[in-house]
């Protein structure tokens, strides 16, 4: 493995799109929520996905330049056309509008429509969390999941996020797929020629398989539960939204030149409108740093809550840089010569 700075990383995803006449503020926010995602250490929904991303703009499939429309229906809720951009940008506006609508009137929940791949659901809820909220944000994607009993897929491996201020260091941050393993780490894995964890994915018989190669639907967590909540995502995202549902939504990595129709649904809710916030940030460091502290089943594995491994990722590769495979850091040198950047990659 090779490492890249999440500054060299930024610089050339940045270049990249503005080179390909991306809005400027649309560029900002995908550098920053790709480089934050893999600094995070959720490699899959990170830096490795601007290729892609520069192909859906070539293809047509992405907006660079979009036109937002905003209806508010009411204090509390507001609609998002993301005149089909990057999910990234259109994530982030919602996440503004509804931080604002919740700073007023106590909560804001924003639905946002025509819109396309989001990366990771931490980027827009920690963000929420930043400012003293409760943050939610969900999406749907294209059909992967098996549901219980069947033998084909049907609802995305739909993500749920949610995050709470603490005092003294960042955000509890739950952030996972319904699946038990994403199909970009699949990808990944295919990429790598490995193996994939038993029973994660299922060829297309449905059967279950750790060929990564032959893996082309999820398995859903917790079996039934995680069906329950990816469909509840998907009302959320497809229901609220108007956009179409599992079978009926493009593939991420097939047909470029389609549209997503994605829809996603963000939310923020002020805490102080419950309780001190202060008092909530100490409660909330005292439960986590007591969980923290519970005795361990083996000693050489602590005790933690959601988002520590993250945390715990985030300070190791700020100063050590986003581990790649030599043929990723070869992609992304490819990209700081094709556009002529002089991006310093030490």
């Amino acid at each position: 493995m090779e490492n890249i700075s999440g500054i060299a990383a930024k610089e050339i995803i940045k270049g990249s799109l503005l080179k390909e006449k991306v809005d400027e503020q649309v560029s900002e926010y995908v550098a920053q929520g790709l480089v934050s995602t893999s600094l995070r250490g959720t490699d899959s929904h990170g830096i490795r996905l601007i290729h892609h991303y520069l192909a859906g703009i070539k293809s047509g499939r992405i907006n660079p330049c979009p036109s937002y429309f905003v209806e508010k229906r009411m204090p509390t809720i507001a609609v998002l056309d993301a005149d089909h951009t990057f999910g990234h940008a259109a994530g982030m506006e919602a996440a503004k509008i509804a931080i604002e609508m919740a700073d007023e009137y106590g909560s804001g929940n924003v639905v946002v429509k025509n819109s396309s791949h989001f990366g990771a659901a931490a980027y827009f809820a920690l963000e929420i969390a930043e400012h003293d909220m409760i943050g939610t944000s969900y999406t749907h994607s294209d059909s992967l999941i098996i549901p219980t009993h069947g033998k084909r897929s049907f609802l995305g491996n739909n993500p749920v996020c949610f995050t709470a201020p603490v005092k003294g260091e960042g955000p509890f941050c739950l952030d996972m797929a319904t699946s038990i393993i994403t199909f970009n780490a699949v990808r990944q894995l295919q990429e790598r020629g490995e193996k994939a964890p038993e029973n994660v994915g299922t060829d297309k018989n449905g059967i279950p398989t750790t060929n990564a190669n032959e893996i082309k639907m999820l398995l859903p967590v917790g079996t039934y539960k995680g069906y329950g909540l990816s469909l509840m995502v998907e009302v959320l995202c497809s229901m609220l939204s108007g956009m179409p549902y599992g079978p009926h939504i493009s593939k991420m990595f097939e047909d470029l030149g389609k549209k997503r129709y994605l829809g996603h649904f963000v939310g923020a809710m002020n805490i102080s409108a419950f309780i001190d916030i202060n008092l909530f940030k100490e409660r909330m460091a005292d439960m986590i740093n007591e969980l923290r502290n519970e005795p361990r089943l083996d000693e050489g594995q602590s005790v933690m809550v959601a988002g520590d491994p993250e945390k715990n990722r985030f300070l190791d590769r700020n100063i050590d840089g986003i581990p790649v495979t030599g043929q990723e850091l070869k992609d992304f040198e490819a990209l700081d010569k094709k556009y002529q950047l002089g991006v310093e990659m030490e």
